[in-house]
């Protein structure tokens, strides 16, 4: 599956969320809530923030997860990737997507 593909899948799924914008951050597709991303598509995967409780039951539950690492560096342990050869497998994920964009609007300013 083609970048282009998959970021029209993302569009898809996550634009139609209240608050959602879409921009190029650092060279990647990055999904945001006001200012403040809360996805970001890299590779074959998307990288979403989340509580780190979630963030780790996650790489613990699931195969398909792992650390969010753009440019092979680990951003925090907030962030995990979903890998997906095929976009349409991220729709059912779709709570995470939500969950993440609610995590991101709550959390405080750094």
């Amino acid at each position: 599956m083609t970048e282009a593909a998959r970021k029209a899948k993302l569009d898809e799924l996550l634009l139609g969320l209240p608050g959602v914008t879409t921009r190029k951050l650092n060279g990647l597709d990055a999904y945001f809530v006001g200012d403040r991303m809360f996805a970001c598509i890299e590779g074959i995967g998307v990288g979403l923030r989340l509580p780190v409780a979630t963030a780790t039951e996650l790489q613990f539950s699931r195969a398909d997860v792992a650390p969010f690492k753009p440019g092979g560096t680990v951003v925090s342990r907030e962030w995990v990737q979903i890998r997906s050869e095929d976009p349409a497998g991220f729709a059912r994920d779709a709570g995470l997507f939500r969950a993440s964009l609610e995590f991101v609007r709550a959390a405080p300013r750094r």
